[in-house]
């Protein structure tokens, strides 16, 4: 089950690892998902397999672009930092 904390924590890891070289196109290397997975049960003391983390992966992307769309112009909606809601106008 993939809680807020995990979730951070999985986040947080993966960076580092792209930041390391560790996915130098559209997909992390053998190298990366080993760190991944090696860190990410140091840190929570879970283990999950390879297939697990992409699958998180995968569904983390399409959260972020339904995001990004959701903030977008084709919508009128914003987003307000300071509440971190949704801005909209009344008639929307």
């Amino acid at each position: 089950m993939w809680d807020k904390i995990l979730t951070e924590i999985f986040c947080d890891i993966c960076i580092k690892e792209i930041l390391k070289g560790n996915r130098p196109g559209t997909h992390f290397t053998k190298d990366g998902w080993l760190k991944i997975m090696t860190n990410f049960e140091k840190e929570t003391g879970k283990a999950y397999s390879q297939r697990q983390f992409k699958n998180r992966w995968d569904a983390l992307k399409k959260e972020r672009k339904a995001w990004k769309k959701l903030k977008g112009e084709d919508t009128a909606l914003g987003w307000n930092p300071i509440k971190r809601t949704i801005d909209a106008p009344d008639d929307w």
